[in-house]
């Protein structure tokens, strides 16, 4: 059981756990490692970085078992914000009152009951994870059923800077303005927005000059307003100084330049135009400006220009959304854009006062975290002080975009009564670390809270008094619900989405003399420090909803959500079809150019399916197909230098030819001359076995130049042998050459087995049969010069089972006709 307790007295807020546990040592084992085995069999075991006892004992009702982390043996761990910090002392306090009164024991017992299941369970995976901020390293880690209570790069919306800058995005999802229920802000650092602000022209932003333009429509207002107060003239005598009406004229003249911009007037306008109010003039009109509004000079003869200035008004309430809270002090606020709970947040009314602010940091310029925002000078006021709403809203799912917002919610009083003077920051600031640390002021009417903080039944009380009761509903709640819409619309695509993450946030708000809610701006992990009645009630209240909302409803979607309400879901977007998940590609083969005419493949038209696994192996076969093609036109490139070498080559076959035709002729003339008788042949002696003879046979044994007739008609073997002597066939001589008796393989093909060994004129058999028919690539190795045989032919002869069989057959004949041609 656990108290919540301010710092005053107060009732004290209860949450107990449903599980409870036996009285027995022993009973108290056995049920807790019952209750472990179960909960790990369903996954039920969570850890907490950071004092939640609420979360812990809403988790552990749940039959959840606690794992604890190894950095969680103290109170504060280094991964805590300052929120966490003194949410920690406050209960820190509430521990030390609860032991004086004596109300420790049971609680102390339970513990070590927890210790001791938490210890059973240290090797278990944690399936909920509840921490006080985001840890990279720890979620990356995470799986997708293991549940965490933040999303990743969420500073795109809970940053200063970030909301000011993705606002301005809206337009692209919605057609809502920002300016309706956000304050106009601006970045110093940037030059663009520098100057918007401060009021040089700038082609960005439209010329906005928002400063000068503001101040101009201050003055407007107060010389309208002063117009309606009586006794005037006793009011002129106690001015102490008065400016000219030139001033007056200044201020119509900027907001009539500002209106012709918004039309689009000054697009036909040549560049060399002079503005129409110089930049001395403002400077001069700034001066004059501060001594009228915060000075209280008077104007001279303003009278005469109140229906000039009325009717000014008029136009710029037209397109101007926030003049009903721009006032007459032209007050911003400058906040550095990543800091929380107030720090470093002041306001000023004059520009050189924020320009020297923002140029005397260097470290914030640096690093671009000054923001100025426009302060709201007229808000709602109860009793006479100043307040600011907290409200809850809670993320499930940003696919589709699912918001819930909680019904109930708190209000932050000054402690000081509200007043544009002064710019004190115990006015002007609701933030609990700030007006904690202040004393109520005694001008402050009593019947605010000693404490400061109001829930929204009270100020629904309060505006009942005044008629206005109907307008919470009507006007505040669904104020706030589409301003939060909107932003988290605009940081839907930048923030990392994860099914199994959530993440409660607090928006602050503030409400017009019109009830008209104003975003200030969003906080990830907002503060559960229970130091009031209202949020000793209302913290506990919205943990244990949001562990309703992620955990109950999973199970059961009809479950209770305690006080949350589905406040958006969006439809959900389906992911487009032209990512790379069904990327078909479509096309022909680039084949390799080869010399020789090859047949061209065939390639069917049906789209073939991509099966790529990613984008990257896309990309990577694309870079290969890339680099593949330049070597293709590179080699297509050698293709024409490769032709015309071709020419001359034949060229060189021919005279080479020539020389070969001229040289066999003058042995085919001696052959009859050097012819053997046969009484000499009888003599001759027969070759002794050491003697080595080989058969040398002759080259031109045929007509022409040794081509083979195409389509011989087939003849028999005795009418070829017959006809042997119509085709021109010389003789055969015999010369003493070099002839082994060791047999040897064949040199021209690895399948031949015949142990003869040809000499360079060896293969000129197919001259000998004429009309035989001879494959292709059998041509060109029967050819006479080795010039004249192609490497490719070559090698398709010996790669061809085939075309070696017909060798052998046709080699073996070769030879039989010629052991009978000598005999």
């Amino acid at each position: 059981m656990y108290r919540f307790t301010s710092k005053s007295e107060m009732a004290p807020v209860e949450v107990k756990a449903l599980c409870s546990l036996p009285t027995t040592k022993v009973e108290k084992i056995r049920a807790a490692k019952a209750l472990v085995e179960k909960a790990v069999k369903m996954q039920k075991v969570f850890s907490v970085q950071g004092h939640y006892p609420v979360i812990r004992a809403g988790l552990r009702a749940r039959g959840w078992v606690e794992r604890h982390l190894t950095n969680a043996g103290c109170r504060v761990s280094s991964h805590q914000s300052e929120k966490d910090k003194d949410d920690d002392k406050t209960e820190a306090v509430t521990f030390s009152r609860n032991k004086e009164r004596g109300d420790t024991g049971e609680e102390d017992s339970t513990d070590q009951m927890y210790n001791f299941m938490s210890h059973l369970v240290r090797h278990e995976k944690t399936y909920f994870y509840w921490s006080g901020r985001y840890d990279y390293d720890h979620c990356r880690t995470l799986t997708p059923n293991q549940v965490t209570n933040h999303y990743a790069k969420t500073g795109y919306f809970t940053t200063k800077v970030g909301l000011c800058v993705n606002l301005r995005n809206l337009r692209w999802y919605d057609t809502a303005d920002p300016d309706a229920f956000f304050p106009r802000c601006y970045r110093l650092v940037d030059q663009d927005e520098r100057h918007a602000f401060i009021g040089i022209l700038c082609s960005v932003w439209g010329g906005k000059e928002d400063f000068r333009r503001t101040a101009c429509c201050s003055l407007i207002k107060h010389v309208v307003e002063m117009s309606k107060k009586t006794n005037e003239h006793t009011r002129d005598e106690k001015k102490v100084s008065s400016v000219s009406a030139g001033v007056i004229n200044t201020a119509l003249q900027g907001c009539q330049e500002y209106l012709s911009v918004l039309e689009h007037s000054d697009i036909d306008v040549a560049l060399e135009t002079f503005p129409i109010v110089e930049e001395h003039q403002w400077n001069q009109f700034l001066q004059m400006y501060y001594m009228v509004v915060h000075n209280g000079a008077s104007i001279k003869s303003s009278a005469d220009f109140v229906s000039r200035c009325q009717a000014m008004l008029v136009q710029m309430k037209q397109v101007c959304p926030q003049m009903e809270i721009d006032g007459f002090n032209n007050i911003w606020i400058i906040k550095p854009g990543a800091m929380s709970r107030g720090r470093g947040i002041v306001c000023m009314n004059r520009l050189e006062q924020i320009l020297a602010l923002v140029e005397s940091d260097t470290t914030i310029v640096n690093e671009s975290k000054w923001v100025v925002q426009k302060y709201l000078e007229q808000p709602l006021l109860v009793k006479g002080t100043k307040f600011d709403l907290r409200q809850w809203f809670l993320v499930t799912d940003w696919n589709p975009l699912t918001v819930w917002f909680y019904k109930e919610c708190y209000l932050r009083f000054s402690t000081q009564p509200y007043s544009t003077t002064r710019l004190d920051s115990a006015i002007h600031l609701c933030n609990m670390a700030i007006q904690k640390h202040l004393q109520p002021s005694r001008d402050r009417h009593p019947a605010l809270p000693r404490d400061n903080i109001w829930s929204s039944s009270d100020l629904k009380a309060f505006l009942h008094q005044q008629g206005r009761a109907a307008q919470w509903e009507s006007v505040v709640v669904p104020g706030m619900q589409r301003a939060l819409v909107h932003v988290l619309q605009t940081v839907q695509d930048q923030v990392e989405h994860r099914k199994a993450s959530f993440e409660l946030y607090g928006a602050d708000f503030m409400l017009g003399n019109d009830l008209k809610p104003w975003l200030l701006e969003i906080n990830a992990n907002p503060t559960m420090a229970c130091t009031s009645v209202v949020t000793a009630r209302l913290c506990p209240a919205v943990q244990m909803d949001t562990l309703k909302v992620v955990l109950d409803r999973r199970k059961n979607p009809n479950a209770f959500t305690g006080g949350f309400c589905l406040m958006y879901k969006q439809p959900r977007i389906e992911p487009s079809q032209f990512i790379g998940v069904n990327l078909m590609v479509e096309g022909n083969r680039i084949l390799k150019p080869n010399t020789t005419k090859c047949k061209p493949r065939i390639v069917t038209s049906k789209p073939a399916r991509s099966h790529f696994s990613s984008h990257g192996e896309m990309t990577r076969h694309s870079e290969k197909m890339t680099k593949h093609s330049e070597k293709m036109t590179k080699h297509s490139e050698k293709i024409p230098k490769h032709s015309e070498k071709v020419p001359k080559h034949s060229e060189k076959i021919t005279k080479h030819n020539e020389k070969m035709t001229k040289h066999q002729a003058k042995p085919q003339e001696k052959v009859h001359e050097h012819r053997p008788s046969p009484e000499k042949k009888q003599e001759t002696p027969p070759p002794r076995r050491e003697e080595e003879i080989t058969v040398v046979h002759n080259a031109s044994v045929m007509s022409g130049e040794g081509d083979v007739k195409k389509n011989p008609k087939p003849r028999r073997r005795s009418q070829r042998m017959a006809g042997s002597g119509e085709s021109n066939v010389a003789p055969v001589t015999q010369r003493k050459t070099s002839f082994s008796r060791t047999p040897k393989s064949c040199s021209v093909s690895h399948v031949c087995k015949s142990s003869i060994k040809p000499n360079q004129r060896a293969h000129l058999w197919r001259y000998v049969v004429p009309g035989t028919v001879i494959p292709r690539p059998l041509q060109c190795l029967t050819s006479m010069h080795p010039y004249s045989v192609p490497p490719s032919c070559r090698k398709r002869a010996k790669e061809t089972s085939q075309q070696e069989a017909n060798y052998r057959f046709y080699k073996q004949r070769f030879m039989q006709n010629l052991v009978q041609y000598i005999k």
